[in-house]
């Protein structure tokens, strides 16, 4: 169901009236008629007015945990430059962070989903928030390179279940029509924490000696934790969905998604989480040192541009969701894999000099790279029934971001050869797989979750 009752069910069921010829039969889901869905319509707010009040607590709580998790994330590609200086590290060791957190990432977010499966959403969301937030601030006190990728790694654990589980919670209480454009606002707040990022990356740098801005950058990673532990204090598992699991006598494990009827959904999952990722952190990982190293940009510089690429993301995450909603989830992956694909082609071959093509041509990149990620927490959760869908989504989705790690580390060896802007490049071939990968996957798109 998308909107919970506004007031506790009744435990006397209402009687039939003389004109219905009988009540539901036992154990059937209806979904009731309430002045919030039915006042809905199908304005461009009409996914937030359907949520109803829980489910809008619900959205607020995932929109701040996945800012946050986009925040930490970010602080390490912006500081990359800062860190390779300081500890001496070639391309291969910086891409090795990135590696490292999202292989790391695999495990955290797996488990996660487990837990969501077994504990409940929030209990599970709670979990990661304090997790990252914990182990991002560490890495600001690291005395070597060794300590960081530990660190960071130990971050990583956190980082890979956030947003699994805070789609999911979202996604439970969304209605099936407006489910797309819902968990498409939520992926929109992986810009905003991109953004700030970006913002305090840029002031820090540019008042602090490089040695010291990047522990800052690390160190304020914890303050929004302590925003969104609080906004989940009113936060609550979706009531419908939450009972159906508590009722199933199939619990969240990884041998549950790998039985038949589930086993080839969860492998083609999997090739097209990888496919996607492994297309995307290569930007992530790489657009700001190529844009200092290879175009010359300056702090202030790099966050201009930056900005551009950041704005069409945001505008990029709102428009898929709205677009996964009308042509369907396949439909929608396919179309942003194509147009990504080109995009980092166009971006990667700019020719020198051109550095004001590069500012035009941020914005196209942001949008499809990012567009194409609208449909996921949708996508993702309508492959799953309700007892396992947090070991479903939790496993997929950070099993394709590990092996998708390859291709940020694989850039970071080819660019002492490549150059940066040239190594991009093999981060297109992580959208052909996202393609191929939707071949052995079914449109999911109007499917009810509970």
């Amino acid at each position: 169901m998308s909107t919970p009752p506004p007031s506790p069910v009744s435990p006397q069921p209402p009687q039939p009236s003389p004109s219905s010829p009988s009540s539901p039969p036992p154990g059937t889901t209806t979904t009731p008629t309430t002045p919030t869905t039915t006042a809905a319509g199908d304005g461009p707010l009409a996914w937030l007015h359907a949520l109803g009040p829980r489910g809008r607590r619900a959205f607020t709580g995932a929109f701040g945990g996945y800012a946050l998790d986009s925040y930490d994330y970010f602080t390490l590609p912006l500081s990359m430059v800062a860190l390779a200086a300081y500890f001496g590290l070639d391309s291969g060791q910086t891409g090795l962070f990135t590696t490292v957190t999202l292989v790391v990432s695999a495990i955290g977010g797996a488990l996660a989903g487990v837990l969501a499966d077994r504990i409940g959403r929030v209990k599970a969301l709670m979990i990661t928030v304090i997790t990252y937030a914990v182990f991002t601030v560490a890495c600001g006190f690291a005395p070597n390179y060794e300590t960081l990728l530990v660190f960071r790694a130990l971050q990583g654990l956190g980082f890979g279940g956030e947003w699994a589980v805070g789609a999911i919670l979202v996604a439970e209480y969304a209605s099936a029509k407006h489910r797309g454009r819902t968990l498409g606002a939520i992926q929109s707040s992986w810009a905003v924490g991109w953004g700030l990022a970006v913002i305090m990356y840029t002031v820090v740098f540019s008042v602090m000696d490089d040695d010291l801005a990047w522990r800052v950058m690390f160190w304020t990673g914890a303050l929004p934790a302590l925003l969104v532990v609080w906004l989940r204090r009113s936060v609550q598992d979706a009531p419908e969905a939450a009972a159906a699991r508590e009722k199933s006598a199939e619990k969240g494990s990884f041998t549950a998604i790998f039985k038949p009827g589930l086993a080839r959904t969860t492998l083609f999952a999997v090739l097209l989480s990888t496919g996607v990722q492994g297309g995307y952190y290569t930007l992530a990982t790489w657009v700001p040192t190529y844009l200092k190293t290879e175009r010359d940009l300056s702090v202030v510089g790099t966050g201009g541009y930056l900005t551009f690429l950041i704005s069409g993301a945001f505008l990029g995450y709102l428009t898929g969701g709205y677009l996964t909603d009308r042509l369907g989830r396949r439909r929608n992956i396919w179309l942003f894999a194509l147009l990504s694909a080109v995009c980092i082609l166009a971006y990667a071959n700019i020719p020198s000099g051109a550095n004001t093509l590069i500012l035009v041509l941020g914005f196209p990149l942001g949008f499809c790279m990012s567009a194409i990620f609208s449909g996921f927490g949708s996508f993702l959760a309508e492959l799953y029934p309700t007892a396992v869908r947090g070991t479903g989504q939790g496993f997929t989705y950070n099993t394709g971001r590990a092996v998708g790690a390859i291709f940020p580390t694989t850039v970071g060896f080819l660019a002492d050869s490549w150059g940066v802007g040239g190594a991009l490049v093999f981060g297109a071939i992580g959208y052909g797989l996202a393609a191929l990968a939707l071949l052995g996957l079914p449109e999911t798109r109007g499917k009810e979750l509970v």
